[in-house]
């Protein structure tokens, strides 16, 4: 199926894209101020510092707080996991949520797209690719007004006009002869502020107090203040004492005590430290945090299994393995991705680094890098094989949130010309979540990567260039598809391989109703089906029916068109599938439309869109709500048209690219503006218009459906949290731990997460996040 799943950078509220603090943020109202303070001055503002010294926190701590005084949203890159530097901009691309669907080069993509937008971009972890960064950063700093940056590196990126800070360790306690003082958590230095708030979460009731306040500071100093070796080490009060700790703190840290302190680079202190907990590990857990830091952006059980088992850990260990890891402060959880049903693991990038290290040092990495390369090629190919069928929405979440992986496991295919043919046939694979997702450009180039590359033009080969065609036809580019596609034809033919020629031919189809001839499209996409058929691709048969059934529609081909609609719903239904039934239903809108049937066309366009909704496919959202203006003007309701106009405005600049079958489709409809414009006088126009435009994409999609009378007329009464319930649930919203709620409100912690518990429960909800998004939706 042809179409683009994407959010875009919103121009209503402010959006955020940053990941919730899932552990509370202590001290640093200085620094945080004293960023915001040049941040409001400058255009790109650098936090440099040591390993571990909480840059990234920093840096997410003042884009949040930032987030009101930025229109369009603030936004996360994050590009440790980022090996290659020219996968930079694609990165960009995608993390800002811009559906890159042209041909052009990203950086004029998200240049374009960013032109009139007040946005704050975080840059986290530059320093591997500070060269890249530097040149990024400035492109678009002077290319787009209302841009700030915020990047955090080991070095300043060494552009003009940037401003440096350099993020110091927490304060720490100065010694004092007079001795122990006690006093509030919320009097000590932020040093001890963050072993008393970690302990605490390890040990409920922990505090400071005259007996080990003066422990706890020599531990703190001990660690120079860095905030990463403070967390390690209050961890470990799971099995020490306080005493206990820093007696062992003294038997590794020799270095620190033999010379000047002042003598000793941070750095090895925090290494040292690394080191230590890695000898708490058993040594079965030694060899997974090894083998876990060949994974980028995350990993989880499933995928933990298969790449770090076998040579030493047993595939039954590894869950126990990674609970231990966990309990360690080694894999941290991660919950940001709630569509994807399975708990995802992410290793914090210095502790990624060491394992990198000691997994190269055990002469290991080269065999992981390929398990774990031969790993995603296998999910690529589970993908392919599952693209129909009730599972597609999974497969997609789940491969999206690995994405960071498939592109790793891709270098790793092309780094190598033995591995070429593999990385093309995964690249081939992956074809739906290309055309159908953020990626578009990325699969381009991937694909080009391996056709390049390869060695013989066999089924892959041919495969690999039809979806290469497909994705130009989306990105309009025509006569480049008609070359690919005569050249994958004629492979098939050779190779007697009638499902390479079947997409061909669909691919044929696409352009020539493009071009205005529906007569041979139509003949295209029945050869294309009957090809399908015969080697059993659903998929395929599914979407030549789609298409025929538009063709013939606007042939004047009423029986026909029916026809072919309704096969492909009963073809879906039969195995569950919904995508392509959806697009099914809007070829049978237009159909319905065409022949005056506008309350069939509507009952289909809306049923179509209320299942594109739930998957984000703005393509489908966007030709739905295109059917629905044509509806409304054939029924005489101008105002809605007029409506439905102002909200698709905001929706077309979401994807200004969209397949070329349907801008034909398009071109027989072009004049429901002219007549709605001529149904009501110019200034009821122009305010139904601004009145949709104003709307949000929620509620613009609402309207589309019609369920805006019964949201407006719902009551308090319909209100599922009570009054406690709904004061908890902003507090979650602004970013509140469970402990700072429980502070705030003067009610104990653990009333704090029952609450939030129940709030979950009843709103049906599984993370904190998607209890923030409701709580802002009801405030608007």
């Amino acid at each position: 199926m042809v179409t683009v799943v994407t959010t875009t950078i919103s121009k209503g509220r402010p959006v955020s894209r940053l990941p919730v603090e899932v552990t509370s943020f202590v001290g640093r109202r200085r620094e945080v101020a004293e960023v915001r303070r040049v941040l409001g001055a400058a255009r790109v503002v650098t936090l440099t510092g040591v390993g571990g010294v909480g840059k990234s926190r920093l840096a997410l701590r003042v884009a949040a707080e930032a987030r009101p005084a930025f229109r369009d949203g603030v936004f996360l890159v994050e590009l440790a996991g980022l090996e290659s530097p020219q996968l930079l901009p694609r990165a960009l691309v995608s993390a800002l949520e811009i559906r890159d669907q042209s041909a052009r080069p990203p950086m004029d993509t998200l240049i374009e797209r960013l032109l009139d937008q007040q946005i704050l971009v975080v840059l986290d972890n530059c320093e591997h690719l500070l060269d890249e960064c530097a040149l990024v950063a400035q492109t678009m700093v002077r290319s787009i007004a209302g841009l700030r940056i915020l990047a955090t590196s080991r070095q300043a990126l060494g552009i003009a006009g940037e401003q440096v800070l350099t993020v110091p360790t927490l304060s720490l306690p100065e010694p004092d002869p007079s001795g122990p003082r006690a006093g509030s958590v919320s009097t000590h230095p932020d040093a001890v502020r963050l072993f008393a708030d970690r302990a605490m979460a390890v040990l409920p009731g922990f505090t400071v107090t005259e007996s080990n306040r003066e422990v706890i500071e020599r531990i703190c100093r001990h660690l120079d203040g860095i905030p990463l070796g403070i967390e390690l080490a209050a961890v470990r009060l799971r099995s020490l004492s306080i005493e206990q700790l820093m007696a062992r703190l003294d038997n590794r840290f020799q270095l620190l005590t033999a010379g000047k302190r002042t003598a000793m680079p941070r750095q090895q202190t925090l290494r040292a430290l690394i080191d230590w907990s890695h000898s708490l590990c058993t040594e079965k857990e030694q060899l997974l945090w090894a083998r876990a830091s060949v994974f980028a952006g995350g990993l989880d059980l499933e995928a933990a299994e298969a790449v770090c088992s076998g040579d030493g850990i047993d595939r039954d260990e590894v869950i126990d393995l990674v609970a231990g890891l966990i309990d360690k402060s080694v894999l941290v959880r991660d919950d940001r991705s709630p569509a994807v049903p399975t708990v995802r693991y992410r290793l914090l990038e210095t502790i990624r680094q060491y394992g990198r290290e000691r997994l190269a040092a055990m002469g290991q990495e080269a065999a992981l890098r390929r398990r774990h390369r031969d790993y995603f090629r296998g999910l690529a190919a589970g993908y392919r094989a599952n693209v129909f069928g009730p599972s597609l929405v999974t497969w997609s979440a789940r491969l999206r949130a690995h994405h960071a992986n498939l592109r790793r496991a891709l270098e790793y295919c092309f780094a190598d010309p033995q591995e070429a043919p593999t990385g093309l046939a995964m690249a081939a694979d992956l074809f739906h979540q290309w055309a159908a997702g953020a990626y578009l450009g990325e699969g381009c180039e991937w694909l080009d990567r391996g056709l390049a590359a390869a060695p013989e033009p066999d089924e892959v080969y041919a495969r690999a260039l039809w979806s290469r065609a497909w994705l130009a036809i989306i990105q309009a580019d025509v006569d480049s598809a008609e070359t690919m596609l005569r050249e994958a034809g004629a492979i098939g033919a050779r190779l007697g391989d009638e499902s390479v020629q079947a997409y061909a031919a669909l691919c044929s189809g696409m352009i020539r109703m493009y071009r205005g001839d529906p007569e041979p499209a139509v003949t295209c996409y029945e050869r294309a089906g009957a090809l399908h058929r015969a080697v059993g691709d659903h998929m395929g048969l599914a979407l030549s029916l789609v298409w025929t059934c538009l063709a013939r529609s606007l042939r004047g081909d009423s029986a026909r068109a029916l026809s072919a609609g309704e096969r492909c719903i009963a073809l879906c239904d039969t195995h569950g599938e919904r995508w392509v039934r959806s697009y099914a239903h809007m070829a049978l809108g237009v159909e319905s439309c065409r022949h005056g049937d506008t309350r069939r066309a509507a009952a289909y366009a809306k049923e179509s869109l209320r299942f594109q909704r739930t998957i984000d496919d703005l393509l489908g959202v966007r030709f739905n709500m295109e059917v629905l203006v044509w509806i409304a003007a054939s029924e005489g309701r101008h105002e809605r048209a007029a409506v439905l106009l102002g909200a698709l405005r905001t929706v077309r600049r979401m994807i200004d690219v969209m397949p070329l079958e349907y801008v034909y489709v398009l071109r027989h409809y072009d004049d429901s503006e002219a007549r709605i414009r001529e149904a009501l006088d110019e200034a009821k126009f122009e305010e139904a218009v601004r009145r949709g435009s104003r709307l949000s994409y929620d509620e613009a999609l609402a309207y589309a459906l019609e369920e805006h009378a019964s949201r407006a007329g719902r009551t308090a009464s319909a209100q599922p949290l009570t009054r406690r319930e709904m004061e908890i649930a902003r507090l979650v919203a602004r970013g509140m731990s469970n402990k700072e709620i429980a502070a705030t409100l003067v009610i104990a912690q653990r009333t704090a997460e029952g609450h939030v518990e129940h709030i979950l429960t009843k709103l049906g909800f599984t993370s904190r996040t998607q209890i923030a998004v409701w709580v802002t939706d009801q405030e608007r």
